[in-house]
């Protein structure tokens, strides 16, 4: 149900006030404030899906714009470009730390807001959601004395709160500490953080050089972005330092190939690159109304050829008056590579990628797919949520395996009560049993 205010009653400082503690309150990650032809209408991202909020009539809606744009210190006088600002107030004895964004559309300014929350971050790694396997693997990483650390996912996957844990934990006297970040989202005391600004010509490549004159003992890039950032980064690890940043690729495998395709030299790449953090991140099943529901078969057999387990029980999502659909928060699924001899042999040597993923996944990696169907079994998490957010297709365990995938969504889908009329059909099972059977993890 849409919030009601009293526009014509309420003061717009009050109105804005009580939009940014309302949402974050919520938990809520971003607020978007959509013009249209006849009012502007307000939605809310919750666990990673958006919903509506109020709807803004359109005398209204300019005054509103304003005021966010004086409080995220954005040029009010300024509607034909796109900009970028910042908010950090107390509302209500709530600290909010927001990140705004303006665009101009043919109905009038959008404007984003991103509520930042790094309670995680301060809570440390082992609060982040990695199984014990691959929270040993990250321990391990950490350790080294150099090398390059990449943390990979789409954008809103969590990239910067594995980061900044990581930084939380390498924190210590002894370490200088050197971050150059777009922007610098989370104030850490201790470490040295560069704000990149391009209009001077301080961007990545360029303030890389001058720390790695400031005797750094850990880099932290915000992001590699090109091939001049990606080269820096890799030389920088190879003169005895220990570079942190994150990557836009969806998994080990595709993280290396895009450091070749930006140019990094294979030799270079092999002896620097230390292990890859991989993640999405899945909305978590609420604890006080998940119920369990028998699996059918076409999940029985992907959790047997995926785990090794017969599973005969999952949770599923029910609803309740505490939680989104049955949904309260999110939580990640992650895939660990820590690199090993044979893989770097294998960057160096320029092997298919078809040997490549044979030895990157059979080094131990436990795929996303795979520890999110351990975060099933847990209770943590439901299959629906598993297969919306992880393409089967995609997944190296289950490559090419096209009809897998359709009938195993074809089973998610359709109405569990009928599970027994659905596996008379002999002839679907008998075809898909062929399928997993060829599938080797």
């Amino acid at each position: 149900m849409l919030r009601k205010f009293e526009f014509n009653k309420i003061p717009i400082v009050e109105i804005v006030n009580e939009i940014l503690f309302d949402s974050a309150k919520r938990g809520a990650s971003d607020i978007h404030f959509d013009p249209q032809e006849n009012f502007m209408k307000i939605r809310i991202r919750i666990d990673g899906l958006l919903i509506d909020y109020a709807e803004v009539p359109n005398d209204i809606k300019k005054n509103l714009v304003t005021r966010i744009k004086i409080i995220s210190g954005m040029n009010i006088t300024e509607s034909r470009l796109p900009q970028d600002g910042a908010i950090k107030a107390t509302v209500k004895e709530m600290p909010l730390d927001l990140r705004v964004s303006a665009l101009p559309t043919n109905m009038g300014e959008k404007i984003v807001i991103r509520i930042l929350d790094y309670t995680r971050s301060l809570n440390g790694l082992e609060s982040l959601g990695f199984s014990e396997s691959n929270y040993k693997k990250v321990l391990k990483m950490i350790a080294e004395p150099n090398g390059i650390i990449l943390v990979t996912g789409a954008t809103g996957s969590g990239k910067s709160t594995t980061v900044y844990s990581i930084l939380q934990r390498l924190n210590k006297e002894e370490t200088n500490i050197i971050t150059v970040e777009d922007p610098i989202e989370m104030d850490i005391e201790g470490v040295n953080q560069v704000q990149t600004n391009s209009e001077i010509g301080l961007t990545f490549a360029s303030a890389l050089r001058s720390i790695l004159r400031q005797d750094p003992n850990i880099i932290m890039i915000g992001e590699i972005r090109d091939s001049e950032t990606a080269k820096i980064a890799v030389r920088a690890s190879i003169t005895g330092h220990l570079v942190l940043s994150t990557v836009h690729t969806n998994n080990s495998l595709n993280t290396i190939e895009r450091l070749i395709d930006m140019g990094v030299e294979r030799y270079l790449l092999a002896s620097s690159l230390t292990g890859i953090i991989s993640q999405k991140l899945a909305r978590r099943l609420c604890p006080h109304c998940k119920v369990k529901r028998p699996t059918n078969q076409y999940e029985k057999d992907l959790f047997k050829d995926a785990l090794g387990k017969n599973i005969d029980e999952i949770y599923t999502a029910e609803g309740c008056e505490n939680c989104n659909n049955g949904y309260e928060g999110r939580i990640p699924i992650h895939e660990v590579l820590i690199m090993t001899q044979d893989v770097n042999d294998a960057i160096s040597e320029k092997l298919p990628k078809e040997k490549m993923r044979e030895l990157v996944y059979k080094s131990g990696v436990t795929t996303m797919l795979q520890d999110g169907l351990q975060k099933v079994v847990n209770g943590e998490t439901s299959v629906e949520e598993i297969l919306k957010i992880i393409e089967l297709d995609d997944d190296e365990t289950l490559n090419g395996k096209n009809k897998l995938k359709e009938n195993i969504q074809d089973s998610t889908i359709s109405d569990h009560n009928n599970i027994e009329e659905d596996n008379k059909n002999e002839d679907n099972i008998e075809n898909l049993q062929k399928n997993l059977n060829s599938i080797r993890f």
